[in-house]
This record gives C-alpha cells, structure tokens and sequence, in this order.
C-alpha cells in the first residue's frame, strides 16, 4: 500500500493514479482540496483500482498521525511513502527575503519529512520492507533567480534522504529521491510566464518540459517490490535540462 501526500493534483495526482494502476492500494492524501482527491481517488476506481482520500496538513504531527490510523484501521500499515506535498515558499531574491520567510520554508520542508516519515517507519520496519521517496527538484542543484528558498531547503531535503537510506537499509528499506525539471500542469508551472517556459524548453534538448506522467514514472520505479538496489540515489527527470 502506498500513501502519496499532496496527492489532489500535478505530480501527486499522476503518481498515485500510476501506482494504483500497478496494483498498489494507494491513500491519496490532500489538504484542502476534497473534491479533487475524490476525482483521483474515482479515477482510480473506474479504472478498477483501489483508493481512499485522507485530509492531513503534513506539518502537523497530530493530523498525519490521525492520517495513518485511520488508514491502518482500513488497510494496515503503509509499505510506500511517496512525500510530494509543496510546502509554501515565496519567490524572491536572499536580499529581499527575511529570515522568516527563509527559515520558515527550511522548517516546513524539514518538519513535514521527519513527521510523515515518523509515523510510516514501524510498520516499515516490522515487516522489513519499505520504500519511501521524496519529491525534490533540480533547484536544489542549479539555482535560479529568486529560488533561493525552494532550492535551498531541498537541498537540505535531499541531504535528509541519504542519511536515512544509509540508516534504514539494513533493515530493508529503500530511500531515494525524484528531482524533476520544470513541469507543466502544476503550481510552480503556473508562475512561470511564457517567455521563461520558452527559454526552459530551448534547452532541454529533449524538446519539452516534463509532463506530472514523466515523474511519475520515475517515482514507480523506486516504488517497485522488485526494485530492490537502488538506494540514496537521485533521478532527475529534467530532460537533460541539466545532466549530473
């Protein structure tokens, strides 16, 4: 079973319909968008999946562990974490930006990883299996202007998941990390105006921006029972925006 945070759209909404579709019963967590949920959650079902919406604010230890009780009530412990949730970050330049708005997203990020990761890791670690991927981004990498807080506390994201593969993998847990490009059909893309997006294109010499189905892919790779030596590594599915 694998539980997809921030799972109501973009990515977290193509990766939960992907892995449903590879047989796993998948919890499509949301934080204020039922409706949307619902829609991937009865997507899944006509497509004879199973699924199940859960609300939880990830920054909150209380509500993912309200989350997971009530998903192991209904179906057990949770074998795949895919941590997708966009925590919120503002878009401006290190001399503009306060420590707050800095330091905020770098707690946000930080505590919603160590939280979510947290209440999955005993049922993980009683059966000794488990995978758990993280969503990051190339900007953790590559920097660009006014992305000093998203990259930056990615980074530090990135960093989180290395330890923890080092950590786990003797007991038989796997964590990797997904770093995508731009990506069309998302929050981040819809900032972007269309001279940038033109400029991305051009150099990826793939001849496009990733679609939420291009990272998916790569996060049911990692998710994979037979995938079972791979470890702290990263796929960066950017197009060859940017090798490494």
């Amino acid at each position: 079973m694998a539980l997809v945070t921030g799972a109501s759209s973009g990515i977290g909404a193509a990766t939960a319909r992907l892995l449903a579709a590879q047989g796993m019963r998948v919890v499509v967590n949301y934080l204020r968008s039922s409706k949307a949920a619902e829609e991937v959650v009865a997507d899944i079902e006509a497509a004879g999946g199973q699924a199940m919406a859960v609300q939880a604010d990830v920054r909150e230890v209380a509500a993912i562990e309200s989350m997971i009780e009530q998903v192991q009530a209904a179906w057990g412990g949770i074998d795949v974490l895919v941590h997708n949730a966009l925590v919120p970050f503002v878009i401006k330049s290190f001399q503009d930006m306060t420590w707050e708005e800095l330091g905020g997203k770098l707690d946000a990020e930080m505590h919603a990883a160590y939280a979510v990761t947290k209440a999955v890791l005993p049922a993980m670690t009683e059966q000794g299996w488990g995978r758990i991927i993280y969503l990051s981004t190339g900007l953790s990498r590559r920097p660009r202007e006014g992305m000093i807080a998203l990259g930056t506390s990615k980074a530090a994201l990135e960093q989180f998941a290395r330890y923890l593969a080092q950590e786990l993998g003797p007991q038989g847990i796997t964590v990797n990390i997904v770093a995508p490009g731009p990506v069309e059909d998302t929050r981040m893309a819809n900032v972007l105006d269309h001279a940038v997006k033109q400029r991305q294109t051009a150099a990826t010499p793939l001849g496009r921006l990733a679609h939420p189905a291009d990272v998916a892919q790569a996060v049911a790779i990692y998710a994979g029972e037979d995938n079972a030596f791979m470890t702290g590594t990263t796929a960066a599915v950017n197009g060859g925006m940017s090798m490494y």
